[in-house]
């Protein structure tokens, strides 16, 4: 009796054993279809939070396009100064962008806090990498305040640069060579260098030398050169035209020739008045010579 008592009860835990089986599964899968719902949903919105995010990024860029345009126009028409104009568009632009790129993120989910902290550490790092450009930055407000240059001025760099100012941006400065090369020269390196302003001043004084035989008249030749200058409409007749002897060369006197035109003129005008003096000086009995040595040999 004792054996059929045994048998009955490891029988009977076993059918109850069988019986918790289906329990069993039953809570698994319960507990595998909610982590995958909750997967699902979670994936669902941030899938939706990062769509909405990149709707916000590239209508955001669009628009912070567009304002910073509005914004040149508006200083344009209230005749601000060129230079500024286009400082403060492109400063204007870049900040813009930024906040667009800030609305993004948190439109993401990530919270404000930790743009603010990743944004801290980020300026730190870049400052450091990028501290060239950061000094490119500060060249450029330097620019903008002190005004050594502005837009529409011929300006020489102190490393053989020349050029028309067409832009002042953040970082550089853009200029168009005299053979139409665009030149960007970095703003720190403008503010802490020679500059050569060549038209900063409403008139520039030109001058050139001619050299003429030393058997020719220097009088008869500084009439006629002063004759061609005050021909040109472009020659001040304030301060007057000079010709003057600068140097007596091995085969040649040289003589030198000033005169004062407006900022704009005097680079054109200069190559016309030794073309016109090429010309004219020998019809009137004026020659330019070559070098020449003489040579006296002893017999």
């Amino acid at each position: 009796m004792e054996n059929v008592e045994v048998i009955d009860g490891v029988f009977g835990n076993a059918v109850d054993a069988v019986q918790t089986v289906p329990e069993k599964v039953q809570a698994s899968a319960e507990q595998l279809k909610a982590l995958i719902d909750s997967l699902t949903g979670m994936a669902v919105d941030f899938g939706l939070k990062l769509l909405a995010a990149l709707v916000v990024l590239m209508g955001g860029m669009w628009i912070a396009k567009r304002l910073a345009r509005a914004f040149k126009r508006t200083l344009e028409r209230r005749n601000a100064d060129p230079s500024l104009v286009s400082f403060l568009g492109s400063f204007m632009n870049i900040i813009l962008r930024i906040f667009v790129i800030i609305i993004s993120l948190a439109t993401v989910g990530v919270q404000m806090t930790s743009i603010v902290a990743v944004l801290g550490a980020a300026s730190l790092a870049i400052g450091m990498a990028l501290s060239g450009t950061m000094q490119n930055f500060a060249g450029g407000i330097i620019i903008m305040f002190l005004k050594p240059f502005k837009v529409g001025d011929i300006i020489s760099t102190s490393d053989g640069k020349t050029g028309t100012v067409k832009k002042i941006m953040i970082f550089t400065t853009e200029i168009h060579t005299f053979d139409n090369q665009v030149v960007l020269l970095p703003n720190g390196a403008l503010s802490n260098s020679q500059i050569t302003n060549l038209s900063g001043n409403e008139t520039r004084r030109a001058e050139l030398n001619v050299a003429i035989s030393y058997g020719d008249s220097v009088d008869a030749a500084r009439k006629e050169i002063i004759a061609i200058i005050k021909a040109d409409k472009r020659v001040l007749k304030d301060p007057a035209p000079n010709v003057f002897v600068s140097d007596l060369g091995d085969s040649a006197v040289i003589l030198t020739v000033r005169y004062w035109t407006s900022a704009a003129d005097m680079i054109p005008s200069r190559g016309d008045m030794l073309e016109l003096i090429y010309n004219k000086l020998p019809k009137k009995k004026i020659h330019f010579p070559f070098p020449q040595m003489d040579v006296h040999v002893k017999k």
